[in-house]
């Protein structure tokens, strides 16, 4: 059985998240621990709020470190919604925050269309529909889909990115966590 690590940094999507993989019969569990977050056959950072807050919660849990380590030695690392902003190397909220680095890029917020985006939206390369809930959105050459002309997936290595909330998108949701399990 895969064991996920989901890391636990105050994000308010943790549960949910948590609650996504149990029904997928997973052994997934919360940690705030680097140890656990590098040992997981998968490792989410999830994220729901502001990048200046989650950045200052990763670094006081020395997640941020352990999540560097754990995509340079290549081991698969999801980032959901605010988990893909902060993995990319900076973004314009809170004035300008240094992200993880893991992938290309920064993260901008959203100027055309309705702010905050909310809803479902196809996901063009994915074919199928996602909820998607945020006013920031990524600007990478790591991008692999788009929803709406926004980055809806980014990947670079072992480090898998989206916007959309999985954990809340119903079946398609759970038909892709399944597909990052089968990566791990």
């Amino acid at each position: 059985m895969k064991h996920v690590a989901v890391c636990d940094y105050g994000a308010g999507n943790t549960r949910s998240v948590l609650s996504a993989f149990r029904r997928l019969r997973v052994c997934a569990e919360v940690t705030a621990d680097p140890d656990d977050a590098l040992a997981a056959d998968l490792t989410v950072l999830p994220g729901v709020g502001s990048a200046g807050s989650a950045m200052a919660a990763l670094r006081a849990r020395g997640l941020d470190e352990a999540l560097r380590e754990r995509v340079a030695a290549g081991r698969p690392t999801l980032g959901i919604c605010l988990g893909l902003q902060l993995a990319l190397e900076e973004s314009e909220e809170d004035g300008g925050v240094p992200g993880l680095g893991l992938l290309p890029g920064r993260t901008v917020r959203l100027r055309e269309g309705r702010v905050p985006r909310m809803g479902w939206s196809r996901v063009d390369a994915l074919g199928d529909t996602y909820y998607f809930c945020h006013a920031y959105a990524a600007e990478t050459p790591a991008a692999t889909a788009v929803s709406e002309g926004v980055v809806a997936v980014a990947e670079s290595g072992s480090f898998l990115g989206v916007q959309f909330h999985p954990e809340k998108s119903g079946a398609a949701g759970g038909r892709f966590l399944e597909r990052c399990l089968s990566r791990a």
